[in-house]
């Protein structure tokens, strides 16, 4: 793949370090330099979401990659816990215990507000990079994080997305990586025993990914 600009849209990693590590000895193994997409959802639910966080908080380790990591609604779960106990409830029962375990009860503040300040979407001239997805019926500067963290596309659906292709995770199967049309679902589900997915894009072509890389899961 040399002399193309590539870009790596890493799935679902929901605190599976190891499987993060792999998949990135993989992608600077095939590229010198390009950029990695992280699509949220990094913590909860897997053994050690704190060492995620901070392996992608640290950034990459080599010369000539740039990291970009969007909120999933895993995060946006973990910020909103600290508003009551409904939300701290809501979030404990969908994997956030798994994350308490992984920083021994205390999220460092720098942590939280990482997390709280990450963007929820990426506009591009050929693709749109976001969590869950975008909905077609609202413009897409209109659109929400209740969408765009949160939204489920049924999996055989392909829209025309203002001429664009959508990368996203969030709703996992054995069957992604997968591209149907205009769409690309990257989450594998790593955490439940599925893979750990990328799809690789080349930055100055228009359409869906030209390769995938996927790791064997967790469990």
């Amino acid at each position: 793949m040399n002399g193309r600009r590539l870009t790596f849209a890493v799935g679902d990693i929901h605190g599976c370090l190891a499987q993060l590590e792999t998949l990135l000895a993989s992608i600077e193994s095939i590229a010198a330099g390009g950029r990695v997409i992280f699509l949220g959802d990094l913590v909860d639910r897997g053994p050690d979401s704190r060492g995620v966080v901070e392996r992608i908080m640290a950034g990459p380790r080599t010369t000539g990659w740039k990291w970009i990591t969007l909120k999933g609604n895993h995060e946006a779960m973990l910020v909103a816990a600290r508003k009551g106990r409904p939300e701290m409830s809501l979030w404990l029962i969908n994997g956030g215990e798994e994350t308490m375990a992984s920083y021994g009860g205390a999220i460092p503040l720098s942590h939280l507000v990482w997390m709280a300040e990450l963007p929820s979407i990426i506009i591009e001239r050929h693709r749109i990079f976001v969590h869950a997805g975008v909905d077609e019926n609202i413009p897409l500067d209109e659109q929400g994080d209740d969408i765009l963290l949160w939204m489920r596309t049924d999996p055989n659906y392909s829209g025309t997305y203002w001429g664009r292709h959508v990368c996203h995770g969030h709703t996992p199967s054995r069957s992604n990586p997968r591209t149907v049309g205009n769409r690309t679902n990257v989450d594998s589900g790593a955490v439940f025993g599925g893979m750990l997915s990328c799809a690789v894009f080349d930055d100055d072509r228009a359409g869906g990914p030209i390769d995938f890389l996927v790791t064997d899961g967790y469990g």
